[in-house]
């Protein structure tokens, strides 16, 4: 059973949270989102009383999110978890080969679907997203040329979410970047509690709770979380009564 009111955070923790969605609210086109004055100023602060243990996961590419968010300075998880900034500054790249295989599938999506007005093909490095928002009538022809496109590719993978269809190698999740995160210094030791919005946030859920932690799920829908938040402005109250 969910419980709608989380526990308070403790200098315990080691926190996960998602971007878009949870930290952030969307847009018709992702790079305008607009990001709240005290955002950042709240996460140095929630960051500086965990020690560090402080980390973005997003679909977003780390480049994008860390621009987003200047000047924080934390490690962050990009592309569902296929590359990582570590604690210690260093960046791990699932490598090139990767990053061409998703540049060919990018490329097979705007031959299948470039033709839908207001769809947006977002080819980030290692990842591919289809986002619909803006083309809710195209939701059947999107799903089924996703399925079409990775019917031969059995290491990559698309997972559907609030009006898109993420695609990106099976290999990484959330998930897999909160257990990469929780074996490494500062967050090892800690109870970790992950924070997000879409069913791509559930892998990072999930791992927070094998790990001895929690989830907690932003917004309306079911989820493996045991607690809930309504929207990213009761995000930013939780992590503001923390930080303050």
């Amino acid at each position: 059973m969910i419980e709608t009111i989380p526990p308070a955070l403790t200098g315990a923790n080691a926190l996960f949270l998602d971007f878009d969605g949870t930290l952030v609210g969307f847009a018709r086109i992702p790079r305008d989102v607009t990001v709240a004055p005290r955002l950042v100023p709240t996460l140095e602060r929630v960051r500086d009383r965990l020690g560090g243990a402080l980390a973005i996961v997003t679909g977003r590419e780390i480049a994008n999110v860390t621009e987003m968010l200047a000047p924080l300075v934390t490690p962050v998880a990009g592309s569902h978890g296929a590359e990582r900034r570590r604690p210690d500054g260093g960046i791990e790249t699932p490598g090139a080969d990767v990053a061409a295989e998703a540049a060919e599938i990018a490329a097979r999506f705007r031959a299948e679907l470039g033709d839908i007005d207001n769809m947006i093909i977002e080819h980030k490095v290692y990842s591919v997203a289809l986002h619909f928002r803006n083309a809710p009538a195209a939701e059947d022809r999107v799903r089924a040329a996703a399925h079409a496109v990775l019917s031969h590719r059995p290491d990559w993978e698309g997972t559907p979410g609030k009006l898109v269809v993420e695609v990106r190698p099976a290999a990484f999740s959330k998930g897999s970047a909160v257990r990469a995160f929780m074996a490494e210094p500062p967050f090892a030791g800690r109870v970790p509690v992950f924070v997000g919005d879409d069913v791509t946030d559930e892998a990072g859920m999930e791992a927070a709770a094998a790990l001895g932690g929690f989830g907690i799920k932003v917004g309306t829908g079911q989820t493996l979380a045991r607690y809930r938040l309504s929207g990213p402005d009761e995000v930013h109250a939780y992590l503001s009564a923390f930080a303050d």
